[in-house]
């Protein structure tokens, strides 16, 4: 379920701070974050956030065309490695 329209986008208080002290310094450093739920706003384009799969952190470079999802949705929890009847279908 989406967040009401009226509430507005989220994003972590801190996560904004951050960002704003980077673009600041002019500094081009990974800014590590464990808030997936947060957000991309047009601020953070440009920047490179390392989001928390929940086992390292993935670098993700924030474009334009990230404007309004969410960081999770860039950085996967799970691993595919495939499904368990394709080792016969190989063989044949």
């Amino acid at each position: 379920m989406t967040r009401s329209v009226w509430k507005g986008p989220f994003v972590d208080g801190y996560l904004l701070k951050k960002a704003e002290e980077v673009r600041r310094a002019g500094r081009n450093q990974v800014i590590r974050t464990w808030s997936r739920r947060s957000t991309i706003f047009p601020q953070f384009v440009g920047l490179t956030f390392g989001v928390y799969n929940g086992h390292k952190f993935i670098p993700v470079l924030v474009t334009e065309n990230m404007i309004g999802h969410k960081f999770g949705e860039f950085a996967p929890t799970r691993t595919f490695y495939g499904h368990a009847g394709d080792k016969k279908a190989r063989r044949s």
